[in-house]
């Protein structure tokens, strides 16, 4: 089933969801005024404090559930399937916390007839920006082309746990750092740095498979990405890369060699 594109789960589109959903949802309320939802809501305080209490109660579901999905973006993209599902589900639990504050505030309304409200509103009005945006994102910030299976590269920690999977002609160089390896890759555009808690000779092999070489014993680098190999001002060799702003790679004159041979 086709994939979401990365985007809709980027830092910048949560941010979108957790601000201009909750707006839409409240602006919704208090402009369209529909005779059923202005009954339903102006039961104690009135209809703006209680649609100004469950925006509040929107913003902390979009954000329980937004900032995990964003946390794990760079791993295996969700299917449009699941990600239906996730935010389906998004709906419904604010429509369950929504009844929950009706009903336990106000206490002249049982939770589940303050449920069926809560649900039908939140259907009546949340489907419309999720839809939109969706459509939005996927238009205005696609993603490249999908790695093929064998080319993705799997990094997992020490304790085998995966933490990490891109493609191998998206990573720049892989530099260590105490007990950490830090990756340096390519996203969206823009350069990227994760680190992962292992070793440079436990990723050696992984890094062989797919193409990325050791140019000195703290870093690997990736060939594709390599433009030139150039001395300094005190001889010593590094690589620059076809990234703007990224820094040069240091290659020992043991890696040279092969380094050269596959530029």
């Amino acid at each position: 089933m086709t994939k979401i594109p990365a985007s809709i789960l980027s830092v910048w589109t949560m941010l979108v969801h957790v601000i201009t959903i909750p707006v839409f949802f409240l602006g919704f309320i208090l402009l369209y005024e529909s005779q059923w939802m202005v009954k339903f809501m102006s039961i104690g305080h009135g209809v703006v404090f209680n649609a100004l209490m469950l925006t509040c109660i929107l913003i902390g579901v979009l954000c329980a559930v937004r900032i995990p999905l964003t946390a794990v973006r760079n791993r295996p993209h969700l299917t449009w399937w699941q990600y239906s599902l996730i935010s389906f589900a998004e709906i419904v639990v604010f429509s369950c916390f929504a009844a929950l504050y009706m009903a336990l505030v106000y206490g002249n309304i049982g939770y589940f007839p303050a449920l069926g409200h809560c649900l039908r509103m939140a259907f009546a009005i949340l489907p419309y920006p999720y839809i939109i945006y969706a459509i939005l994102f996927a238009l205005i910030r696609p993603d490249e082309p999908m790695a093929a299976e064998e080319d993705l590269v799997r990094f997992a920690d020490n304790t085998g746990r995966l933490k990490l999977v891109i493609a191998h002609d998206v990573i720049l160089y892989i530099e260590a750092q105490e007990n950490y390896v830090s990756i340096h890759y390519m996203e969206n555009s823009q350069m990227k740095e994760y680190s992962l808690r292992q070793s440079m000779r436990g990723i050696e092999e992984l890094m062989e498979k797919h193409g990325i070489i050791r140019c000195q014993r703290s870093y690997f680098v990736n060939p594709r990405h390599v433009s030139v190999l150039r001395r300094d001002k005190e001889g010593m060799i590094q690589a620059e890369l076809d990234i703007t702003n990224a820094k040069p790679v240091p290659v020992s004159p043991k890696y040279y060699e092969q380094l050269s041979k596959m530029l």
